[in-house]
């Protein structure tokens, strides 16, 4: 809004601001209500995400009323401003938090029903899929309990019949199914805005199960038909295949008979005919071996179906005399063979019958040669272990041709003459009848014995394979179950992992539950990396000489890894942005706190969490709140209160409504600070305990005042007024007894019952405080008013005169106790005065006095009344008293007193007797009698010094703020302590603000002196005033050097006159230490040289702190030409000069601390005749000289006080 509106229109910057902070709370409801994620069909969590709706929605029409409280508000101003543009913004203003708050709560209301709506939906899915799944459970045990199959009529037609139920019931639930399906596919399509994820794996889950089901059933409903048909047809086979036996067998017995008669083998053609014969017949038995392998293996299939039975009798002996008549069918066809092989040479014969042996044996060999390697999977293996069956099965039908063969080449050899053998063998004309016998019975025994060794080589060889393969079979079967488990573990903890939501649609409050349980998930992972290094070990024992595992096992174990490493990757991760977000969003965090500031502005945290603000439209960060910025800006409205204990209880009220203090019972305080444990008072608090104890505090504010505290808000400013109080230099620690001393003087509570409690936070178990803890307790309260910069009118930081005064009070007792500490309070000593000061400003900002202001005619009379004790029914209101207006006749100094409350009749008795008594005295009598409204203390000039308190917490250095104020601080001592040096009419116990006395004198020489002798120009003034002081400072540092030089030569007589004494010789005054005296002379010696080393330290420091005042007059001498070259309408403003309005960092010498004494200061409760007072009388002829010549160097600026009244500030 433009600064002139808001000029022309004062009462927009209220309406601003309350519109501010309704539309971002508004906002930050409509992000907080539209980031909530649900999970549907969890029906606690939509209930309890309806509970939470509930209660915004609650908290949104309680505002209700600030909301038209506001459009109320904006309806009188635009009836009360006739500027345009004002009206036009504010009506925008208007529209626009209308509309959102009209769309919040239609979203709210749009959203509880949505919520109504997925709690039904759910509660119907959730129904659908338990009736689902029972109906599941029931088809599994269904399944369950079918038994093999029977390979029976009647057993086959039962389990048929079985099944066609059970297809019959899967069909019926296969409706529960759908239901369950559609109802989930409602939720998912109503409500994917929400978390749906279980939704989705319960119905892929049930639709898993429902389609593995279906699939048992087709495989078994095949297999059943399968089992009938083969049944149905065993039969059928089995009497073809016996038909077909009698047949061959009756082929095979004609050619026997046919090869056993006589003359037969002569007959070359005949044996050809038969050998054709035999050859058809061995086919037609080779053609039926399968089926006979089959109707054998089917046959055993059915025993077993029959077993006790009588059809399994019958069938047993079918199956008996098949056998029985195909082995002897196959018997009959081999001797046929030989009976017709014999009608050749018989050693030709066994000789061609070996090599057929040989060359049959040799392709087995091949062929089980190319059977290797083993295979790398299951599958492979398995199908390599039916081959070699097979294989094995062939070589044990051939086992009987290759004995038979090797037992008749045997008989052969043996038996057969050599005569016999030449006979047979042709004969050669080269070799003799034994060389040929013996050539054919080397040849055939060589043969047979090739034989033999490679059938036992063949046999070996097989066995060998066969035991690779059962070993292969049992490793892979081990590896691919360990996978398997692996695998399904491994996809049960994916669903798991599957299900977790991004950490960003986390609750904030369901953070540390989500890691906890993360922290279990990965410990019952454990077990599963056990798995994974079994299945890694099964897999590397196969080696490739042995076993190479085939390319789909080695995906397999490598993607299962994959997964296992992915899978820890995902939980570390998970847990590390759990942390984060735990971190950075959780309880302990500030994130919270981020919506304390609004763009362009960014809430940024350094490394020691220390909160800092970035401006990125001017990218420039600083220390301070954006708000306590202008806070700070607009206590310098505040500056032209002349009364610094005023000013200051002014500024602090408006910080104190600014951190909403003003609404915190001492009660609630102190309960939040218990509920963190913040019992050790020395001990330091970081910036997270800071907050956590402010985020508690202000919750329970915003409890018992929604409208009007803002959690981050109030947190974070006053986290920056506790930083900017107690830690400057923004180490993020602070002591908790600064922490309570800093809450506790703002919050809402009665004045004593806070001094009660301070003094029992340094008080000692038995309730007495030393003064090392009062100390502590007055060091932290006088950082408050030292943060504003009005510390030097307060007797300055330095705490130890305050601590003394106490003390004496107390008749110097070692310890106090809170009575006698409470009736020094009351006394409002000068450090603490603007703590009751405060109380008496909120107690007065509603109070509504019946009478009119002789200045302003203000009537009635808002806030502090001030009664004039030296007039009749003449009162000032608190703006012209704090501004030092007066009327005509009435002096400043004129006694007065003061009403935070309406008067009571008897006060006003009371009042009128005093104006007529103070109207029979004088002004001598004024001046004998003057009375101040606070405790004084002395300076740090008078008595010993006391170690002050570091602050909170101990910096390495202190920092250009901490030392500007201790030079105002000195500068405000020095003044109090050489006041009478400049004027011998003021007393020594009263305390002059600079600024308003040179103008005092400058007024009063505009009437009194004469212009010859003033100045030329401002350097005179300038020159004259530092001589001035100059002169003033070397005589006190000449004085206390000669002293210095006294006492040193009295230490060196002193030192001669022990020596001379035969002792030995005394240490130097920084070394001595204490010993034990030799004798009464000794100790004198030793505690005279110590007063006198302490006494020396005394003026050094003294001494030190005069050339700190030098310093300081030189820093308010150079201000002084400041002022004087500046232009004349800047120079005063209300009769006062303004201080400088930098109120975030410690007022330097820019801006002159001010000692106050309140006008005739009393409360409602106690005031008296003591509290009336008379101000000095005269001036300084030295500094009426000083204003005599400004007067003439600026001679325009008696038009300005053209009444030429003195303007002075009222003392307390």
């Amino acid at each position: 809004m433009p600064s002139s509106v808001l000029l022309e229109v004062p009462a927009l910057a209220d309406f601003n601001k309350a519109w501010a902070e309704l539309t971002d709370w508004l906002a930050r409801l409509d992000r907080e209500i539209k980031s909530q994620r649900v999970k549907v069909g969890d029906l606690d969590d939509i209930n309890d995400m309806i509970i939470k709706q509930k209660a915004v929605l609650q908290d949104l029409e309680q505002r209700r009323p600030h909301l038209d409280e506001l459009i109320t508000a904006a309806q009188n101003l635009k009836n009360k401003t006739s500027n345009q543009e004002a009206r036009t913004i504010i009506t925008d203003r208007i529209e626009k938090i209308q509309s959102q708050w009209d769309e919040v709560h239609g979203y709210l209301q749009s959203r509880r029903q949505q919520l109504q709506e997925m709690l039904k939906d759910s509660t119907q899915w959730l129904e659908a899929k338990r009736e689902a799944e029972q109906v599941l459970e029931q088809a599994k045990a269904k399944l369950e309990s079918w038994k093999e199959i029977s390979y029976t009529v009647e057993a086959l037609k039962k389990q048929n019949t079985e099944l066609k139920q059970f297809s019959k019931e899967i069909r019926q639930w296969q409706i529960n199914v759908d239901v369950a399906n559609d109802m989930a596919l409602k939720l998912l399509r109503d409500y994917s805005a929400d978390d749906t994820r279980k939704v989705q794996l319960m119905t892929d889950s049930i639709n898993a199960s429902w389609a593995a089901i279906n699939k048992r059933v087709c495989e078994r409903e095949a297999a059943l038909e399968s089992a009938l048909r083969m049944l149905q047809q065993f039969y059928l086979d089995l009497e073809k295949f016996l038909a077909w036996l009698t047949e061959a067998e009756t082929t095979a017995n004609v050619l026997q008979d046919a090869t056993h008669k006589e003359k037969t083998l002569e007959d070359a053609k005949m044996v050809r005919d038969l050998m054709k014969q035999w050859q058809e017949l061995q086919a037609e038995i080779d053609a039926h071996t399968d089926i006979f392998h089959s109707l054998d293996e089917n046959g055993q299939k059915i025993l077993r179906s029959l077993e006790g039975s009588e059809d399994a009798t019958l069938l047993q002996r079918r199956l008996d005399n098949m056998n029985l008549r195909w082995s002897e069918l196959r018997k009959k066809s081999l001797n046929i063979r030989s009976h017709l092989e014999a009608s050749t040479d018989q050693w030709k014969r066994l000789h061609l019958s070996l090599q057929e042996l040989l060359a049959w044996l040799q392709l087995k060999e091949d062929e089980l040669k190319q059977q290797a390697p083993i295979g790398g999977d299951l599958p492979t293996v398995q199908k390599q272990n039916d081959i070699h069956r097979t294989f094995k099965r062939e070589l044990k039908t051939k086992e009987p041709v290759i004995r038979s063969a090797l037992e008749t080449v045997r008989i052969f050899v043996a038996e057969q003459p050599v005569e016999a053998v030449e006979k047979v063998c042709p004969e050669p004309r080269d070799l003799s009848p034994e060389e040929r016998a013996h050539n054919i019975t080397k040849l055939l025994q060589r043969q047979a014995d090739e034989v033999r060794t490679e059938w036992d080589k063949l046999n070996l060889q097989s066995a060998d394979w066969q035991k690779k393969i059962d070993d292969a079979l049992e490793r892979l079967q081990g590896l691919q179950e360990a996978m398997d488990e692996l695998d399904l573990k491994l996809r049960q903890a994916e669903a798991f992992k599957g299900s977790w939501q991004p950490v960003g649609d986390l609750l904030i409050d369901s953070l540390q539950d989500h890691l906890e349980k993360v922290k279990v998930y990965r410990a019952e992972l454990v077990p599963l990396k056990e798995k994974v290094h079994h299945v890694n070990e099964l897999a590397h024992r196969f080696t490739p000489p042995d076993i190479q595992l085939s390319q789909y096992n080695l995906s397999c174990v490598e993607d299962l890894n994959t997964r296992w490493k992915v899978l820890q990757v995902a939980v570390d991760e998970r847990i590390k942005q759990l942390h984060e977000a735990h971190r950075d969003f959780g309880p302990t965090s500030q994130h919270f706190l981020t919506t304390s500031v609004q763009g362009p502005w960014e809430r940024a945290i350094s490394p020691n969490k220390v909160p800092y603000y970035i401006n990125h439209e001017t990218q420039t960060t600083c220390w301070d709140h954006p708000k306590m910025t202008e806070l700070y800006q607009s206590l310098a409205d505040l500056n032209n209160v002349r009364f610094s204990a005023y000013r200051t209880a002014m500024k602090l009220r408006r910080l104190q409504k600014a951190l909403c203090l003003d609404l915190l019972s001492l009660s609630a305080a102190c309960d939040a600070l218990d509920q963190h444990n913040l019992k050790q008072n020395d001990q330091p608090m970081d910036i997270l305990q800071i907050i956590n104890c402010l985020t508690t505090i202000y919750d329970r504010l915003e409890q018992e005042h929604n409208n009007l505290v803002n959690v981050p808000l109030c947190v974070d400013m006053c986290l920056n007024w506790l930083l900017n109080v107690y830690d400057t230099g923004r180490t993020g620690r602070i002591r908790v007894l600064s922490f309570k001393t800093g809450v506790v003087s703002l919050c809402k509570a009665h004045l004593e019952d806070k001094y009660r409690y301070l003094f029992k936070q340094v008080a000692s178990s038995t309730g007495f405080c030393d003064q090392r803890r009062l100390g502590l307790l007055l060091h932290d309260s006088i950082q408050i008013p030292r943060q504003l910069g009005e510390v030097a009118s307060f007797g300055g930081s330095n705490i130890e005169p305050s601590v003394r005064s106490c003390f004496q009070f107390a008749n110097n007792k070692p310890e106090i106790e809170a009575a006698l500490f409470l009736d020094w309070m009351r006394l409002e000593p000068q450090s603490m005065v603007w703590l009751p000061v405060l109380h008496r400003v909120a107690a007065a900002e509603t109070a509504k006095h019946q009478a009119k202001c002789n200045i302003c005619k203000e009537c009635p009379i808002i806030g502090f009344r001030y009664r004039s004790l030296k007039h009749f029914n003449y009162d000032i209101c608190q703006s012209c008293f704090f501004s030092g207006r007066v009327a005509k006749g009435h002096k400043m100094h004129y006694p007065m007193v003061e009403y935070c409350t309406p008067t009571t009749s008897g006060e006003d008795v009371r009042d009128f007797a005093k104006v007529l008594k103070n109207k029979f005295r004088t002004k001598r009598y004024f001046a004998k009698h003057p009375r101040m409204g606070y405790l004084p203390v002395q300076t740090v000039l008078e008595g010993d010094n006391m170690e002050t308190p570091a602050s909170s917490p101990q910096l390495s250095h202190d920092d250009t703020h901490s030392r500007i104020e201790h030079y105002a601080s000195r500068l405000a001592e020095m003044e109090n302590t050489n006041g009478s040096y400049l004027n011998d009419s003021i007393s020594p116990n009263e305390s002059i603000d600079d600024e308003h006395l040179l103008i005092q004198h400058y007024c009063q020489s505009l009437n009194q002196e004469s212009p010859l002798s003033q100045p030329q120009s401002p350097a005179q003034i300038l020159i004259s005033l530092e001589s001035e002081e100059r002169g003033e400072l070397e005589r006190i540092l000449a004085d206390l050097e000669e002293e210095n030089r006294n006492l040193q030569a009295e230490y060196d007589r002193l030192k001669q006159q022990h020596e001379h004494k035969g002792l030995s010789p005394l240490p130097s005054p920084p070394e001595m230490m204490p010993v034990s005296p030799q004798s009464p002379r000794d100790a004198e010696l030793i505690a005279e040289a110590k007063l006198l080393r302490q006494h020396k330290g005394r003026l050094e420091a003294r001494m030190q702190i005069l050339e700190d005042h030098n310093k300081q007059l030189e820093s308010q001498l150079h201000r002084l030409r400041q002022l004087l070259e500046q232009p004349q309408a800047d120079a005063k403003v209300n009769g006062t000069t303004l201080s400088s309005p930098s109120t975030s960092l410690q007022r330097s010498g820019s801006s002159q601390p001010m000692l106050l004494r309140v006008v005739g200061s009393q409360t409602s409760e106690t005031m008296g005749e003591d509290e009336l007072l008379s101000p000095p009388q005269d001036t300084s002829t030295g500094l009426e000289e000083v204003m005599e010549q400004l007067n003439n160097s600026f001679p325009s600026s008696r038009g300005r006080n053209a009444p030429g009244k003195p303007v002075r500030e009222a003392t307390m």
